[in-house]
């Protein structure tokens, strides 16, 4: 099977390699789409944390079964997606039902090689039905699932105004089910385009481009005085989360599904005196992708809005750094296989 690998940052090299055969209790899938998220970028520019090279990339997947175990749920030609985080289990995190923060944790395509080959093989367990959904719909349930996911870390009540940074897809996943649990969004974002998509496509109200407001002056417009109640940040940038901790209300939460390599820093006193919470998120549960599953179902989220590039595997080495410029427009990439 043809697979494609980044052997170091900015290298990415087609190779052949033996096709897998599914071990009991683990299904072989034959990969149909791939979706290109952040962790996937910046792996390639060398800036993901938690990463080593070399590394078959890629873990928003959508698949079709060719073997399974004889007692399986599932049947070759299902279609299916599933979780891309392959958990031991039996850690404390696992046994109170955090299996996407397990203490041994591996995500495919970051800890463990992922979907950026013709075929893979994974636990059955991980698996999840297409219920009617499309390729590329089910190769956008993943990190759909990580906006939701960290949705329901703040418990984001109707009526609420919450702050989300960062309009990349991630972010614009929190910004839709922050939406759907009833919360006023507000977008902040420093590209002009991808506001705009905020505005056009999901129809926020409230956009905010840092470099060029007053931020601090609209979120207290906006608010009434009061500040956002919840603060997402979906950048993973050190500067942007700094930041981000003048935005909270007293009583506010902010939550990290942004990921970056350094130290946060914020005043103790500014922090205490509104006895806020910090809390970080990661992954998601099984919970979150039936979430998003079923507001795609119900029409609540078109996730379809968000592909604004499509490629061939075959072509994909050499499109992919193109991705990182952002004068491309990207918003969601999407790699077909044949």
């Amino acid at each position: 099977m043809k697979v494609l690998i980044c052997n170091q940052p900015g290298e990415l090299s087609y190779v052949e390699k033996e096709t897998p055969v599914a071990s009991p209790g683990h299904a072989l899938l034959k990969i149909k789409r791939v979706g290109i998220c952040g962790t996937d970028l910046h792996a390639f520019e060398g800036t993901q944390p938690y990463f080593s090279y070399p590394r078959v990339l890629g873990h928003e997947l959508a698949a079709e079964v060719l073997t399974v175990d004889a007692n399986s749920a599932f049947k070759p030609g299902d279609t299916v997606t599933l979780i891309p985080y392959i958990n031991c289990g039996k850690c404390v995190a696992c046994r109170a039902g955090k299996t996407n923060c397990c203490s041994s944790i591996q995500v495919l395509g970051v800890h463990t090689d992922g979907g950026m080959a013709e075929y893979i093989e994974v636990p059955e367990r991980l698996l999840l039905s297409a219920n009617g959904l499309s390729l590329d719909e089910l190769a956008l349930i993943e990190p759909l699932a990580i906006g939701a996911h960290g949705v329901r870390r703040a418990a984001v009540s109707k009526g609420e105004f919450v702050l989300v940074i960062g309009a990349g897809p991630i972010g614009l996943g929190a910004m839709e089910f922050a939406r759907i649990a009833g919360g006023k969004v507000i977008a902040l974002d420093i590209n002009p385009k991808r506001l705009t998509f905020c505005g056009e496509k999901l129809k926020i109200d409230h956009i905010i481009n840092a470099l060029t407001a007053d931020v601090t002056a609209q979120l207290m417009e906006i608010t009434g005085g009061d500040m956002p109640t919840v603060v997402i940040d979906a950048t993973g940038n050190q500067k942007a989360i700094n930041n981000a901790f003048q935005y909270m209300a007293h009583g506010a939460r902010f939550v990290l599904i942004g990921l970056q390599k350094g130290d946060i820093s914020f005043s103790h006193p500014e922090f205490h005196k509104r006895e806020a919470a910090l809390m970080s998120s990661r992954n998601a549960t099984r919970e979150d992708f039936d979430h998003v599953i079923t507001a795609i179902k119900n029409k609540l989220i078109n996730p379809l809005i968000y592909i604004t590039h499509r490629v061939k595997f075959d072509d994909a080495a050499t499109q992919f750094a193109s991705w990182l410029n952002p004068e491309a427009g990207v918003v969601k990439a999407i790699i077909e296989f044949a």
